[in-house]
């Protein structure tokens, strides 16, 4: 992307006002506190006393709209202290000029470390520097600074003591979260209605798992309701993908499909009814329609095999959604317990109640002091984050005081709050705030010319503009920076400056502080797009321990550890979410790819999408302890562990995986299998997988007992699909090196790939026919066109992969990339 474009983009991001819920009550208390600490002060201290205190009120507030599991009153109180220390000892330096600049660089590089800890963190910190600058002009003597930071913490005070006494939705972020999570979780059973291969974006599971985790004190106050759900919403999730994949065993159309169709819109309303209850605090009512989907008798005569026990568990699950849900009061969960119908299989182990651990508010503090130190390192984004924001604030400071324009405080002030670890946010954020800062100084102008308020009604209207920016936060930059500037130009008002003294200064001011930092980050930038490959090997490496895991359940059931596979999964949804996030920041930068191009960086991600679908599709039908081990298993998650490591390595390194260890290990398996009677994609005489709509000679299902629930199947053999498992994880091991190479081929006079050094191993099933044009390289707007071939259709399910014949042709030696001629891989799921 070309930095005229990138310039164009960000610019309109800072501009943009978003639709989203405002929350009315809170921005009430929060100006509440404000006025209470600016009224008490006024009487007691003077209008400057006022003003300081009313920073750190100000301050106080804006740390709780902060998206935290904390405690809030614990955010305000923490906000408040650690503005009065920086003002405090601001202060005793300000008369001398050099100390003052390196307790500034110290202060602001310390505040640009915090980000490392998480981004509460990072903005309460930035904001304290921030409002330091301009607290530390208002004090006269050490005791009216120390006087001004006790205000500053009573400030504080105040807004966590209205926080306690008036609480708004208590827990409403938690339910929000948890809501959330199983909401997106009925979105995804409708989807899987019409797409069974749907993709499915676990963010909001992840949010619900960072919510679930409590302090020993919230757990005992936690409602009943936001107990064990998460767990259930888990569970969930495999169960849907199982139920609607075509490789588990239900056709693409025919009545079976209609059945599944079925089930997953029942599942999607009952989802969505748990999800309104749990967010509103209300008992749970079921459709009635959905009711009916799960009583109905005829899915034992449908549904067979797989499918079936997917359906089975499905069901289970929902009730015990519906259950937890409905814990709201002993009677809506007495109600929950009657709408869905008992199935008439086992229960499968109930979720664990047992609260994740959280640290309290004080130990956190190691927790943020250890993420600083790791981060602390030669090339993290973070240090030359600190390094940058730091340089930037001193170089304003120096110039703000050289200009002859007075209150140099607002350069670094306007460098300090805009400058962001990335660079889109650094750029919307900078524009954001010269146009709002604009906007908000013309108001604040417009009314002191007209209405030329005195202290008391100076110090009225700025607790409104602070109000609405409470109330407008999270709707933009734009908004909540031109409250933010009429508050600053009412509030100095009230202390005796004059608007001539402020106005021109601060916009000419704040001009000059956004352009130092926009052009910091061109000078001295962290990309995120270099560090692409790193987030894609970081995220097959977590993919190939989460396949290993769910293999090895499979290899021997006896020993497999349930927690082994949840501990992989969780690593390889942050790695994934790191990737997404890479790609978000990447996007918008105006850096070409370095290797990595966007149709590259696409096609690799499918295909890890892919593997990950597959070892969720296993994990759906984990054996029990008792189930016959499937020992090939074991070998193949052992190359595949080793493979995906090496894969990961090579891909840092700038080259092409191989899959010659997996490929072998397949080979050899299926070999195995031939020699004992069976054909590979076929059952062997020991049992396999009965066809869709049969019931297999050793696996047969159970029918649905006279009360209409879903009885359990027996358990079918386990080594077909296991090993139908394990093709699909090749194919999309071999899909990712495609996609990351990007080498044409040349090409004979016929217009068909030539055979070279260049050429690459082929595919167990035979070569591939050449694709059709590629989409050029090279980043990509999310605005420009299409490839040509148009958006993908989901794929049906893959046709099992036949054993490599040892006397297959193979490429002339030379250097191998893992790709070659291709054959369309025909549609696939986004």
């Amino acid at each position: 992307m070309s930095w005229r474009r990138a310039l164009k983009d960000t610019a309109r991001s800072g501009l943009a006002v978003e639709k989203t819920r405002l929350e009315p009550l809170v921005a009430v208390r929060g100006a509440a506190g404000l006025a209470i600490v600016i009224a008490v002060s006024l009487w007691a201290f003077g209008p400057v006393a006022a003003a300081s205190s009313a920073f750190g009120a100000f301050q106080a507030a804006i740390a709780t709209f902060q998206r935290s599991w904390r405690p809030r009153p614990e955010l305000a109180l923490a906000s408040g202290t650690s503005l009065a220390v920086s003002t405090f000892l601001a202060y005793l330096t300000v008369s001398y000029e050099p100390l003052f600049l390196a307790l500034l660089v110290a202060w602001t590089f310390a505040a640009g470390m915090s980000w490392a800890a998480g981004p509460t963190i990072g903005l309460i910190a930035s904001s304290n520097v921030a409002i330091m600058l301009v607290t530390v002009t208002l004090p006269t003597s050490v005791a009216q600074a120390a006087g001004h930071a006790a205000m500053m913490i009573v400030g504080g005070v105040v807004q966590a003591a209205l926080i306690v006494l008036f609480p708004v939705r208590r827990w409403g972020a938690h339910r929000d979260a948890l809501a959330d999570a199983l909401a997106a979780e009925g979105d995804y059973a409708r989807r899987l209605r019409h797409d069974p291969l749907a993709a499915f974006d676990p963010l909001p599971l992840m949010e619900a798992r960072n919510a679930a985790a409590v302090t020993p004190r919230q757990a005992r106050r936690r409602p009943a309701e936001l107990h064990g759900a998460r767990g259930l919403a888990e569970r969930i999730r495999p169960v849907l993908a199982s139920l609607a994949d075509p490789a588990t065993g239900v056709p693409a159309e025919g009545r079976a499909r209609d059945r599944v169709r079925e089930l997953l819109g029942a599942a999607a309303a009952v989802l969505d009814a748990a999800a309104h209850a749990i967010r509103h605090g209300e008992p749970v009512t079921v459709p009635p329609a959905a009711l009916a989907a799960f009583r109905t008798p005829d899915t034992g005569s449908i549904l067979t095999g797989r499918p079936y026990r997917a359906a089975a568990r499905l069901n289970t699950l929902l009730k015990d959604v519906v259950e937890t849900a409905g814990g709201a009061s002993p009677q809506g969960r007495e109600e929950a317990r009657a709408q869905l119908p008992e199935p008439g299989g086992r229960r499968p182990a109930a979720a664990s109640h047992r609260p994740r651990s959280r640290p309290t508010f004080l130990g956190l503090v190691p927790v943020a002091l250890k993420a600083m130190r790791e981060a602390f390192r030669r090339g993290s984004p973070v240090v030359r984050h600190a390094t940058r924001v730091s340089v930037v604030a001193a170089t304003g400071y120096v110039l703000g005081s050289w200009l002859p324009l007075g209150h140099g405080y607002w350069a670094p002030l306007t460098s300090v709050m805009v400058m962001r670890p990335d660079f889109s946010q650094t750029y919307s954020r900078a524009v954001a705030r010269l146009g709002g800062t604009v906007v908000g100084v013309a108001v604040a102008t417009a009314v002191v010319r007209l209405a030329d308020p005195g202290t008391y009604l100076s110090g009225t209207l700025a607790v409104v503009c602070a109000g609405l920016m409470y109330l407008l936060m999270r709707t933009g930059q734009f908004a909540a920076q031109a409250c933010i500037a009429a508050y600053v130009v009412l509030l100095l008002g009230m202390g005796g400056e004059e608007w001539n003294q402020t106005v021109p200064e601060r916009v000419l001011l704040t001009l000059l502080g956004g352009l130092l930092a926009m052009l910091a980050y061109a000078v001295y930038p962290a990309w995120e797009t270099p560090r692409l490959r790193t987030r894609l090997a970081d995220w097959l490496a977590t993919q190939g321990r989460y396949a290993d895991a769910v293999f090895g359940a499979y290899a021997d059931p006896a020993r497999r550890s349930v927690p082994d596979v949840r501990e992989a999964l969780l690593a390889a949804r942050t790695a994934r979410a790191a990737w997404h996030a890479a790609v978000a920041r990447a996007t918008a930068e105006p850096v070409r790819h370095r290797g990595l191009s966007r149709t590259a960086a696409d096609d690799a991600e499918d295909a890890l999408a892919h593997l990950g679908r597959v070892a969720m599709l296993l994990e759906a039908h984990l054996p029990e302890r008792g189930a016959t081990p499937v020992p090939a298993a074991a070998a193949f998650a052992e190359a595949l562990r080793e493979s995906t490591q090496h894969g990961a390595k090579a891909i840092r390194e700038r080259r092409i995986p191989t899959w010659d260890a997996v490929r072998t290990a397949l080979t050899t398996w299926e070999t195995t299998e031939t020699a004992g009677g069976g054909k590979p994609g076929e059952p062997g005489e020991s049992g396999g997988i009965s066809a869709p709509g049969e019931t297999g000679e050793t696996g047969g299902i159970s029918e649905i007992g006279e009360t209409g629930g879903i009885g359990e199947a027996t358990t079918p053999d386990n080594d077909q699909f296991v090993r139908e498992a394990a093709r699909r994880v090749l194919d999309a091991l071999i899909e990712l090196s495609e996609a990351l190479d990007t080498a044409v081929a040349p090409m004979t006079l016929d217009g068909t790939a030539a055979a070279s050094e260049g050429a690459s191993p082929q595919r167990p099933d035979g070569p591939r026919k050449p694709d059709g044009p590629r989409k050029p390289d090279g980043p990509q707007s999310p605005n420009e066109p299409q490839a040509p071939d148009g958006p993908r259709e989901p794929n049906g399910p893959r046709k099992p992969n036949g054993p490599q014949k040892p006397d297959e042709p193979r490429a002339p030696n030379g250097p191998q990339s893992p790709n070659g001629p291709r054959k369309p891989n025909g549609p696939r799921h986004p």
